[in-house]
């Protein structure tokens, strides 16, 4: 009969300890998300301590309205850019025309092709133009396919006008390259005028629906992180529920510790660190809403525990006590080393009660 008790209460043990394994594994992808969650929020809270209080009120009032389409916006980010870059691309041809106009000038031929540098002699080319640039390279990346042209039309106009500039900063001023490119460069300049409004405008459009979309891409990563922790709140949930439906089957299992049990432990308990001594009070008051277990002075009466918190303390005694290497299932005696302190509480554990003072700190 007692090797069938014994086989069922392995059994019982090894049930649990799986069970624990489960949880503590489920813990542990829970806290990697949490994790993640905090680092978001964390970034979140950086960026609004410098954020204008008004602005601040204006996401509040955006985010509201957004929470429930965030497809929606992520569409609407698409189409925007999709007609900004129709936008562009009108202003581009509208810019060809320009360029065109100026390459069929009569004093355009030296500027249509790179500087033949070894053909011409010119050996210190290089050192006194830092960019060479002329209109066929600008064609060709004005017709760039692969990512590699201009992104917008203030990049072409400060190509066209190096040309220009190149011509000037390398040729005398009396040379008639220098006069070309001065003439040209003020006929590309007066073009540039009548069309640099249209530019103005679109980049400030463009500026204001950038500044909208990094808004709404903020506020749909701030709902998938919502909805990450409102998942996890559930999910924690359900991880106390299991905890407490194990607490309650160790409760309904746990058999009665015997006087001489209850009279080890609490000598043991004389035996931990002030550090352990403070966690083993802590296991006591879990299940002792009244008990003050940072008080100046614990009462702790043995006898009044329940057996889950008896048996809680006797795990936690044996295994701290087999880490620091005093383990002897609690048959030893005190070392001189114990403090004073510890004395007065195994003086009171022979009344089936323990008794702690302590200096209150100054957070007490």
């Amino acid at each position: 009969m007692g090797s069938m008790n014994v086989e069922g209460n392995a059994a019982n043990v090894e049930g649990f300890e799986h069970c624990l394994d489960g949880i503590f594994r489920e813990v542990n992808k829970l806290e990697k998300r949490v994790n993640e969650i905090e680092r978001f929020y964390k970034t979140v809270n950086d960026t609004q301590l410098n954020t204008p209080k008004s602005s601040s009120v204006v996401k509040d009032k955006v985010k509201e309205k957004h929470l429930s389409c965030i497809e929606k916006q992520q569409q609407e980010a698409f189409n925007r850019e999709a007609a900004a870059a129709k936008r562009m691309q009108e202003l581009m041809h509208q810019f060809e025309k320009i360029l065109q106009h100026i390459t069929q000038h009569k004093s355009a031929h030296p500027f249509m092709h790179p500087v033949d540098v070894e053909g011409l002699g010119l050996h210190d080319y290089y050192e006194v133009i830092e960019k060479p640039m002329d209109f066929s390279t600008i064609k060709n990346k004005m017709d760039a396919k692969d990512g590699n042209g201009y992104k917008n039309v203030r990049e072409t106009y400060a190509d066209v006008r190096l040309v220009f500039k190149n011509a000037m900063k390398y040729n005398d001023n009396r040379n008639n390259v220098h006069k070309m490119a001065k003439t040209l460069l003020g006929k590309f300049e007066e073009k540039w005028l009548q069309l640099l409004p249209k530019v103005a405008e679109e980049e400030k459009r463009w500026e204001e629906e950038e500044a909208k979309s990094q808004i709404d891409m903020k506020l749909a990563q701030e709902v998938v992180h919502a909805n990450m922790a409102r998942e996890l709140s559930n999910e924690l949930f359900g991880i106390d529920m299991q905890l407490e439906h194990l607490r309650q089957t160790v409760i309904q299992k746990c058999r009665k510790m015997s006087t001489d049990e209850k009279k080890k432990l609490g000598t043991a308990l004389t035996r931990l660190s002030p550090e352990d001594l403070s966690k083993a009070l802590e296991i006591v008051a879990e299940n002792n809403p009244g008990f003050q277990p940072t008080a100046q002075k614990v009462d702790l009466d043995i006898d009044a525990q329940s057996e889950i918190t008896l048996w809680r303390l006797k795990v936690f005694v044996h295994n701290t006590l087999r880490l620091a290497g005093k383990c002897s299932e609690f048959v030893d005696h005190p070392t001189k080393s114990n403090s004073k302190r510890k004395g007065e509480i195994s003086n009171a554990v022979s009344k089936n009660a323990i008794k702690r003072s302590r200096k209150a700190t100054p957070n007490s």
